[in-house]
């Protein structure tokens, strides 16, 4: 299904609403978090669902485990002056 909307001024940015099919269909509800997916194309907005987990390709030890402190630049960090505390 097809709506026409319009964008419209709100405050500082633009705005769509949200209503008739565009509500009721998905069931949209005041308050509930969604998803925005933003390509060159526009906008696909999804419910989000609250036991939706992010999942990291690489944990913090997998991370950090082959880094030395040359890998990591220790020898760039400089001390801070006195007036930068």
């Amino acid at each position: 299904m097809k709506v026409e909307a319009k964008i419209q001024k709100w405050g500082n940015g633009l705005a769509i609403r949200i209503a008739g099919v565009m509500r009721d269909i998905p069931h949209f509800q005041e308050g509930m978090a969604i998803e925005v997916e933003v390509t060159e194309a526009g906008l696909a907005i999804t419910k989000l669902h609250k036991d939706k987990k992010i999942v990291f390709p690489y944990t913090e030890s997998q991370l950090l485990a082959k880094i030395t402190p040359k890998s990591a630049h220790a020898d760039l960090i400089t001390k801070p002056l006195d007036n930068e505390f």
